[in-house]
């Protein structure tokens, strides 16, 4: 026969590691797809907080009343949130790409749903948001996402986050810059062959004005866009490297900002 106890102070001690996970489950990239049953992630946050709360070793939590809990208990929803947020916010640069790219290309009115964020997006951004989706499986990158919420315990024990607002806000700062060199970056190819033919569209223009260069311009931007588009597919990768290591960077910089 299992004689198991379970006293209400485990119970108190699981719960503030339950509220860590899922608060990272429902912001976390992949982890948060719509897609994706709501109860199948109560499950999976559940399971996976009681696999923590049986491997991670127990630190003392202090409090004295109930919002002194309540206290508690907000500081491990930011600190989960802050953490799937970190690599949350490293997918938008997808969203940049896709509506730079397809305001160049001359699609930017069509509009699309997102399964993922069910939300309208463009039609670029959706392929690329499920380009890097793809990525993030084949590379196992939320293998990385979930060893680094479980890392977490052991570097932010339950109730030790402290929060440095200046740490935080310097690496939001610096991300700042890299999401616009990388946004640029995946769609450079796109960027470079518009430039050039806006110019060979602007010399036809002065020496054939008879020639109706806006109906024509429409058409060649849509057909060379799109192919440019599927031709530099093979440059994705290194484009998703460069996405997935200021994902690792900012995971790391907002949990040094919590120690």
């Amino acid at each position: 026969m299992i004689n198991y106890s379970f006293t209400y102070a485990d119970l108190e001690y699981y719960l503030l590691i339950l509220v860590r996970v899922t608060c990272f489950v429902h912001v976390a990239p992949f982890f948060s797809l719509n897609g994706v049953p709501r109860r199948v992630k109560v499950g999976f946050s559940i399971f996976l907080a009681y696999l923590l709360y049986t491997a991670v070793e127990r630190n003392e939590v202090v409090y004295n009343t109930l919002l002194g809990y309540a206290v508690v208990v907000m500081k491990e929803a930011l600190t989960g949130f802050l953490i799937g947020w970190g690599a949350q916010i490293c997918t938008t640069v997808t969203s940049l790409a896709g509506s730079i790219a397809d305001m160049e290309i001359g699609i930017s009115m069509v509009s699309l749903m997102d399964p993922t964020t069910r939300q309208q997006a463009t039609f670029t951004g959706v392929f690329y948001q499920y380009i890097f989706t793809l990525f993030m499986i084949i590379t196992g990158m939320y293998q990385y996402l979930l060893r680094a919420l479980i890392d977490s315990f052991t570097l932010i024990p339950v109730n030790g986050a402290v929060f440095k607002s200046e740490s935080l806000l310097e690496s939001v700062a610096m991300f700042m810059g890299d999401y616009i060199t990388i946004g640029f970056r995946i769609i450079l190819p796109i960027f470079c062959t518009m430039l050039l033919l806006n110019a060979v569209l602007g010399v036809l223009a002065k020496v054939s004005p008879q020639l109706n260069m806006f109906a024509v311009g429409i058409q060649f931007k849509v057909l060379l866009g799109l192919g440019i588009l599927f031709l530099t597919i093979r440059m994705l990768p290194s484009a998703g490297d460069f996405i997935f290591g200021e994902m690792k960077r900012m995971v790391a910089s907002f949990m040094e900002g919590m120690t």
